[in-house]
């Protein structure tokens, strides 16, 4: 059987689940639809290196990786919009009411990273309330890179779940 049978076959028999893979993952009707496709694109380019063993298993995995890969993405686009949004706001410093907000919102930040689990609270507080970068945490705490950097972006989860219950 040729490659275009093999995927064409494929595609009849795994269409559904893998849609519903992409849907389950991303929440977007839209987009999912766009990850499937190229899920099913990826898997005919990568055909020949496939042993056959597990189809099924093998279009899932290569449709959570792309749905994942989109969020990570989708994340990284909107990191900057905010900044720039926080940039185009005219400064209002040495005004008393600034600096106050500024120090209750500083007080409840701290609070809400005292108040997450081990070891996201260490690394919340030194990140966002102390300010330091994930290089210098990973070297005072004795731990990889990587692995800081994960706790950040998780506990960067549970503070917006926190705001967003306050």
């Amino acid at each position: 059987m040729n490659s275009d049978d093999r995927l064409t076959k494929m595609i009849e028999q795994y269409q559904n689940l893998v849609f519903s893979v992409c849907i389950k993952l991303t929440q977007d009707y839209f987009t999912a639809e766009d990850l499937t496709q190229e899920t099913f694109l990826s898997a005919y380019r990568h055909l020949e290196q496939f042993d056959g063993a597990n189809e099924k298993a093998w279009l899932c995995r290569i449709a959570s990786n792309k749905c994942i890969d989109y969020m990570r993405q989708a994340e990284r686009r909107s990191l900057p919009a905010e900044e720039e949004m926080l940039n185009l706001q005219p400064s209002k410093e040495g005004l008393p009411e600034t600096s106050y907000l500024q120090k209750t919102v500083f007080t409840e930040l701290k609070r809400k990273c005292g108040n997450l689990s081990p070891p996201y609270d260490r690394v919340a507080t030194m990140y966002f309330v102390e300010e330091k970068s994930a290089a210098e945490i990973a070297t005072l705490m004795k731990m990889k890179l990587k692995t800081v950097q994960t706790q950040i972006y998780r506990a960067r989860a549970l503070l917006r779940k926190q705001y967003g219950k306050g």
